[in-house]
């Protein structure tokens, strides 16, 4: 419309007219589903439900809404006077569709209680930020006993700034397919040692990635930043509690089982309506506990408890996690589904798959992306940022 050379008044008024959503709704009580068709088509769109929603046969359907901006809110408007169960979701619709059109909110940079945190906010949705994984394991799939040392494990860190890691990553325990899980007290020793060095000489955030609060509380102690939690804050009742008592930022992340089972013919009736149904009520109980929502981030768990057909479909359709309003972090880095696409390739010969699916996760509203090869990475990321962030420098040429 810009390049049209419309008015800003106009381009601010047919916006709305021009930008069509998709908003799927699960487990609709047939009552309300036949509102919402009736509703819908009058304001000139549409509802689609289960066909047997008509002849009375189903309790409850899927509803697919489709419509322009203008149509929804119309029928917004409509629904919240008829109150109820009605004005409930249509606060939930409104808020999908908010969602999608602005980016996540986050901290105010000079609300933050560290400068490194305050870069990390002011980069969120502005840049594609890079998370350098760092593994103080033994056992990890891809790079277990590489640093399992202190000093190895620094120098990885260090190194991983310098090619332009945002954010380190630092576990100690392996969250592989089939792993156990290990004493506290061992994964403590593994990280704290490592956090308090990174942690005086980083100008970085360092995130803890565990499950356990008291590994947690202790990184946290150590000068760790933030928590990457594989449960979403599920798998300890503490996690929560202490998410809100240091209001620190965390990423809740998708799992289908634990870390032992969950590739053990993981199903789904409805893969994203599932990964996100999760996240949003895992959001929802954190910030219960007393978190700051604008601190907390999602994970759609690429990986955990999914097939490969999973794994593609999660990078299909990961816009669809926009509708939550939190910032989206993603993880293919070295990933097995990337080996198998690829012809059984080893750990060791990834890298072009994990760029391509890095790209993907991008261009489809990834936030920040958690890697491996941090020089590759950030790269991949800084070309893919400079075609769908920034604004295109060339007009295209007029049609002949």
């Amino acid at each position: 419309m810009e390049r049209v050379n419309a008015d800003p008044a106009g381009i601010r008024r047919m916006l709305p007219k021009a930008r069509h959503y998709l908003i799927g709704l699960e487990g609709v009580p047939a009552p309300l589903a036949h509102i919402l068709k009736e509703a819908f088509l009058a304001h000139g769109c549409d509802a689609v439900v289960d066909r047997d929603l008509i002849t009375g046969r189903v309790a409850h359907t899927r509803v697919v809404l489709c419509g322009t901006r203008n149509q929804f809110q119309r029928v917004i408007v409509g629904l919240v006077e008829q109150g109820s169960r009605c004005e409930t979701l249509a606060k939930e619709i409104e808020a999908a569709i908010r969602h999608f059109d602005s980016p996540a909110l986050v901290p105010e940079p000079e609300h933050a209680a560290d400068p490194r945190l305050a870069r990390l906010f002011e980069g969120i949705g502005n840049r594609t930020l890079v998370m350098g994984i760092l593994n103080v394991t033994p056992d990890s799939f891809s790079d277990g006993g590489l640093f399992a040392d202190k000093d190895s494990a620094v120098q990885h860190a260090v190194r991983m700034v310098e090619e332009g890691a945002d954010v380190i990553d630092v576990g100690g325990q392996s969250t592989r397919p089939g792993s156990q899980p290990i004493p506290v007290e061992q994964e403590i020793d593994r990280v704290v040692p490592v956090i308090r060095e990174l942690a005086s000489r980083l100008d970085v955030p360092i995130s803890v990635d565990t499950y356990v609060a008291e590994v947690a509380k202790a990184a946290l102690d150590s000068g760790a930043l933030m928590i990457n939690d594989i449960s979403a804050a599920s798998f300890d009742p503490d996690m929560p509690d202490l998410i809100a008592e240091r209001q620190c930022p965390a990423i809740l992340m998708h799992i289908k089982g634990t870390p032992m089972d969950m590739q053990l013919n993981p199903r789904y009736d409805d893969l994203m309506g599932e990964i996100c149904a999760f996240l949003r009520e895992r959001v929802r109980a954190v910030v219960e506990a007393g978190a700051d929502e604008k601190r907390l981030m999602i994970d759609p768990g690429f990986g955990f408890g999914k097939t490969v057909e999973h794994n593609l479909e999660i990078l299909r359709r990961l816009g669809e996690l926009r509708s939550l309003g939190r910032p989206v972090v993603v993880g293919t880095s070295r990933k097995s589904t990337i080996g198998k696409v690829l012809g059984d390739l080893p750990v060791g010969e990834r890298l072009e798959g994990t760029a391509a699916t890095v790209t993907l996760c991008i261009a489809r509203g990834a936030d920040i992306v958690r890697v491996h090869d941090v020089k590759q990475m950030a790269r991949v990321a800084r070309m893919t940022d400079a075609v769908t962030r920034l604004p295109q420098p060339c007009q295209p040429s007029a049609p002949r």
